[in-house]
């Protein structure tokens, strides 16, 4: 067994739309980001990427590269699940919160699970997400930006070809 624990944090910007796990969620500000800035999926693939022993995002997914801007972080998570697949790895579990203060998740919550659970292709019972806000405590409460934290565990899976 393997575990990894990824954070990611972006600013809340205008004229950019809020995406958190793989999920379009109305409100008038986005996060900021050389990619879609999904600050939840970053943190799932961080903390995949520390499982395996692999570094970072910032390794893999320069923000540095063209290549990555703008790209939806649904695409980063599958380079990464395939480097865990590669690995001969799978998901045991993951457990994921995102900290905001605004806007309101919880009824986004089940689908931002299911999206998470399909982009790591394992069953729904192993990915648990949280939300939750720090009750207008530093600059996440003062609705200045968005957090995720995630901890993964890997176990041993068929090796991918």
């Amino acid at each position: 067994m393997r575990i990894g624990q990824g954070f990611d944090a972006h600013r809340l910007v205008a004229g950019r739309p809020l995406v958190l796990g793989g999920v379009t969620i109305p409100f008038d500000r986005g996060l900021e980001g050389h990619s879609d800035g999904d600050a939840l999926l970053h943190a799932v693939a961080d903390a995949i990427l520390g499982a395996l022993g692999e570094g970072d995002l910032g390794r893999h997914f320069p923000s540095s590269d063209e290549r990555w801007r703008g790209v939806a972080s649904g695409e980063i998570l599958a380079a990464v699940v395939l480097r865990m697949r590669a690995a001969g790895l799978r998901i045991g579990n993951v457990d994921a919160t995102i900290v905001a203060q605004v806007p309101r998740l919880a009824p986004h919550q089940p689908a931002m699970q299911a999206e998470l659970t399909r982009l790591l292709g394992c069953a729904p019972a192993r990915v648990n997400l949280k939300v939750t806000s720090t009750d207008r405590l530093g600059a996440f409460g003062r609705e200045e930006g968005i957090a995720g934290l995630a901890v993964v565990l890997l176990e041993e899976g068929e090796k991918a070809a």
